[in-house]
């Protein structure tokens, strides 16, 4: 079976702000968030993690590269529209394949 690799958005309410990451699986993933898994990590500060948004990718390179570029945008509003404007994934997807 093929590895399926993500970059994900989750949002936490509490914090009022979005995380983005790249994962191989993305319900662990989000548990670990919650769990405090990642001690020192940002999202250690907040308990209520939840997907925003995500976007399957075909390899951990690809899902790295969409990443890298969604967080060097450093933009709530970009965020927002990749969820809003599902065209946007999609040419992440083309752009970094």
């Amino acid at each position: 079976m093929m590895a399926t690799y993500t970059c994900y958005i989750i949002y936490s309410q509490s914090l009022n702000r979005y995380y983005v990451g790249e994962t191989e699986n993305i319900d662990l993933r989000i548990s670990q968030h919650n769990s405090g898994f990642y001690k020192s990590a940002f999202t250690s500060k907040a308990k209520d993690w939840e997907l925003f948004h995500f976007i399957e990718c075909a390899d951990r390179r690809q899902a790295r590269l969409i990443e890298a570029h969604i967080k060097k945008m450093k933009s709530r509003k970009y965020i927002e529209n990749l969820k809003k404007y599902p065209e946007i994934s999609n040419l992440l997807k083309i752009k970094y394949q």
